[in-house]
């Protein structure tokens, strides 16, 4: 593989392209501000200006949040396992029908294995731009998003309609619905109670590893995040790891699985026969299967990365609390 066909696998951070009309709440007070980025696969994405930086898939879909401070994305749910870990900021995730039955603040580092299947949204409660990277279970990531009825009810006092194929259209700028094509129902009294409701107790030991205890199981090897065998054991269709300075293989390695490595701290040097090339927080690297390649940390001082790899399970609910 040639530097530059390497660097075709590699999304930058500072390359990112944001869309700022994604979703239905994209002109709602308190969510008009947030950015949703596709880094590979198409996401969820309900607009067509969405950017999407690598198609092909490996079983997963790898994306991305940017929010300011003090904005929110609102409730939503699901099909397939939805994953964030903390790259900036720090940030409140909320649950429930209404976001009140339950919550819990995220530091930088900090990974989420939200259930699916509930209500879920989240806010930046930084001072700066803050910024969460997301894991999304199977190849079309579940198909698609799931709105609170009062999200879509909202939506539309701001000019925004959602149809039932999935995309929006947008009153203020003259588009409406095609013919044919109906608005999204929403979801009645009967459908919404399939849609648990966990307590913090229950979510926080089962659904959350933070930063500095996953620093400390990475001491002698990669510490498996969410897997058969993980901190958070699950079998969304992907596993996740965490590696620190003190758990890289001391050689070469091959995988026959696909690998995404997204650092979360330090400077990175990925290196492979046809080249080298530096690796920074917030980039996302796709390492095909069979590649022989080498980590290293490229200087002192603090260094981690979550490795994501694709499995043979099916790209299911996850199942810890449901």
């Amino acid at each position: 593989m040639t530097p530059q066909e390497m660097e075709a696998r590699i999304v930058r951070y500072g390359d990112l392209r944001p869309c700022k009309t994604a979703f239905i709440d994209a002109h709602t007070p308190g969510s008009n501000q947030k950015e949703n980025f596709t880094i590979i696969g198409g996401g969820v994405s309900e607009s067509p200006d969405q950017h999407v930086h690598i198609r092909e898939t490996p079983g997963f879909n790898i994306g991305a949040a940017g929010q300011p401070p003090k904005c929110r994305n609102s409730l939503h749910s699901h099909r397939t396992a939805e994953v964030f870990f903390v790259l900036k900021g720090r940030w409140r995730f909320f649950w429930g029908r209404h976001g009140t039955a339950g919550e819990v603040v995220l530091q930088e580092g900090d990974i989420f294995n939200i259930p699916t299947g509930i209500f879920r949204g989240f806010e930046n409660i930084g001072l700066d731009y803050g910024m969460i990277m997301a894991i999304l279970g199977g190849d079309d990531a579940g198909g698609g998003v799931i709105w609170a009825p009062q999200v879509i009810s909202e939506a539309s006092d701001y000019g925004l309609v959602l149809g039932a194929n999935g995309r929006l259209y947008d009153s203020k700028k003259g588009e409406r619905l095609p013919d044919g094509i109906a608005p999204m129902p929403l979801l009645t009294e009967e459908e919404l109670k399939a849609f648990p409701e966990p307590t913090t107790a229950e979510v926080i030991p089962n659904c959350i590893a933070r930063y500095w205890d996953l620093m400390a199981l990475s001491d002698r090897q990669p510490a498996k995040v969410i897997g058969a065998q993980g901190k958070l054991q699950d079998r969304p269709g992907f596993e996740v790891e965490f590696l620190s300075r003190n758990s890289l293989p001391e050689t070469a390695y091959t995988l026959n699985r696909h690998e995404v490595l997204m650092p979360v701290r330090g400077h990175w040097r990925l290196s492979w026969s046809g080249g080298t090339t530096a690796l920074n927080p917030g980039d996302t690297a796709a390492i095909p299967p069979g590649l022989e390649h080498s980590l290293t940390p490229s200087m002192t001082g603090e260094a981690s990365l979550y490795r994501i790899l694709n499995t043979d399970d099916p790209a299911g609910a996850t199942g810890r609390l449901l």
